[in-house]
């Protein structure tokens, strides 16, 4: 589990990743944040599809919508970095243990640039609040 620290310095350092999985358990565990932000901004926004309520107040929980997938897919991309660099560095034992924070900037920063519009058609929660929504619109 551990990586080695620097052989320069004779020390037998190693690194603990104990607290970073602790971080990023509570990062996980906000997802469910997330997602309950998502079915009350689906609720509300086909609550007012159903009471005819005006189109704006709709275009703005599709928008709500869109922020919530885009803030899920921002989590989910950090949570996959740091578990990458943590990875990276117990398979590889380097000498010398890379900083940390860049690896995952890094890796993060790759994951983002391969972001599109199109990866909300991926989003469950928002395929199923779309569908929804032209559902009702037809009644």
């Amino acid at each position: 589990m551990p990586g080695r620290s620097s052989s320069n310095t004779g020390s037998t350092g190693f690194i603990s990743f104990s607290s970073i999985e602790s971080a990023l358990s509570s990062l996980k565990s906000f997802q469910s944040c997330i997602s309950s932000g998502m079915d009350t901004a689906s609720s509300v926004a086909l609550d007012l599809v159903e009471t005819q309520t005006e189109v704006s107040s709709e275009y703005s929980m599709d928008k709500a919508m869109v922020e919530f997938a885009m803030m899920d897919r921002e989590l989910n991309h950090y949570v996959k970095a740091v578990q990458s660099a943590m990875n990276h560095v117990k398979e590889e034992r380097p000498e010398k243990i890379p900083d940390l924070k860049l690896l995952v900037e890094k890796r993060f920063l790759a994951l983002q640039n391969k972001n599109s519009d199109a990866d909300f058609q991926n989003n469950e929660k928002f395929v199923q609040f779309k569908q929804q929504l032209k559902e009702l619109k037809k009644q």
